[in-house]
């Protein structure tokens, strides 16, 4: 098993920048009372929308202490890896035919490099200790509160829009854990402070007023949530706002004034795809399940299916004002999905003057039985 040596908080730093994280910080395996009191009122106000995994009563109390997680760790290691944009997000909002991806998903599905490259650090640090010591290693994966974790390593600080914000690296950081049994009694990093001060740029940005209050998000009014993890129709009050938004949202990260000191990615599988940068609405619909899944497989995309994928789909078409697109919505409105048959629905009545909207609808209402497309028919009449 080799000898055991000690481990410096400096030669951790270095390792990590070699296997390719861009900052790396240790806290303590403990929560801030505050933060476990803000993740207690969003459960208590049932804001995570149908994400029930995060009220689950077995799940909580790992959320409120890493070491209910797990007991024996002693230090958790947070990583960041920079994945910012060369250009603002923002510039597609001017281009209602294109569609709007959120950065991080542009490209790989960012959980499979960050974890292998967590293990990679965690076999170091093994290895470096003689076999002694143990580790876990966490991407988005277990109830782990990264953000407050992140902020006591001194990575950054959980701004107002909830996110983690870094002085150098601004609001694009993709984080990973590995809790370990060992200190580093040499680490010296202090938590890092909250330097939003007085701005509310990310507040004032959502187009949904997902932030009741600053720090506290409702993620039931959040794109990112309505285009991801929602399941049914999209809310009506909120289909507007979401614009040419297909997959998440990154308006409340791109108005941040510290991205000013951000750099563009130098990672590879983390710059965009050519076809994803900007790509026409028009050309998703034509899309079967298998040409959906051939397309994005290895993006996280693939995990929302295509019903949910072309709901967004036909909620930024409708909000396009692209009228050549009707005929291609049309086709839509015999999917065997009901999903796609109501947003279809939605999407040719802001398409379609009223006469030939009533016309389409006559036809299609001898057809339809599902209630929720018949819903979205008497809704739009």
């Amino acid at each position: 098993m080799g000898s055991k040596r000690c481990i410096s908080f400096n030669d951790l730093q270095d390792k990590a920048r070699e296997i390719g994280f861009d900052v790396c910080g240790v806290a303590a395996p403990e929560i801030d009372p505050r933060n476990q009191n803000r993740l207690d009122e969003f459960v208590a106000g049932a804001e995570y929308g149908s994400m029930a995994w995060m009220a689950d009563p077995e799940r909580l109390p790992r959320r409120h202490d890493p070491r209910v997680l797990w007991e024996d760790v002693q230090s958790v290691i947070v990583l960041g890896t920079n994945y910012g944009p060369a250009e603002n997000p923002l510039a597609l909002l001017d281009h209602p035919d294109r569609a709007m991806i959120s950065v991080y998903a542009q490209n790989r599905d960012y959980h499979d490099l960050i974890k292998k490259r967590l293990k990679q650090l965690a076999r170091w640090l093994v290895e470096q200790s003689g076999g002694t010591e143990q580790v876990k290693v966490f991407v988005d994966t277990a109830p782990v509160l990264e953000k407050p974790l992140a902020q006591a390593g001194g990575i950054g600080w959980q701004g107002k829009h909830t996110n983690v914000v870094s002085r150098t690296y601004g609001s694009w950081l993709f984080l990973g854990e590995v809790f370990t049994t060992l200190q580093f009694d040499d680490a010296t990093q202090k938590a890092e402070i909250d330097h939003c001060g007085s701005c509310r740029n990310c507040l004032d940005a959502c187009p949904t007023d997902a932030f009741p209050e600053p720090y506290k998000l409702d993620a039931r009014r959040c794109i990112s949530y309505l285009t991801i993890e929602h399941d049914g129709v999209i809310p009506r009050e909120f289909r507007t706002a979401m614009g040419n938004r297909i997959y998440g949202c990154d308006d409340c990260l791109s108005v941040c004034p510290w991205n000013k000191f951000a750099s563009r990615t130098e990672e590879l599988a983390f710059m965009p795809r050519a076809e994803l940068t900007a790509p026409r609405l028009a050309d998703f619909l034509a899309m079967d399940d298998a040409a959906f899944r051939a397309f994005f497989a290895g993006s996280p995309i693939k995990r929302i299916g295509r019903a949910k994928f072309l709901r967004n789909v036909l909620i930024a078409i409708g909000n396009s004002g692209d009228a050549s697109t009707i005929a291609q919505v049309r086709t839509l409105l015999e999917d065997s999905s009901a999903l796609i048959r109501a947003s279809a629905v939605w999407s040719m009545a802001q398409l379609m003057d009223l006469a030939s909207f009533n016309d389409v609808r006559a036809q299609q209402l001898v057809m339809e039985t599902d209630e929720t497309v018949l819903a979205e028919w008497h809704d739009a009449a």
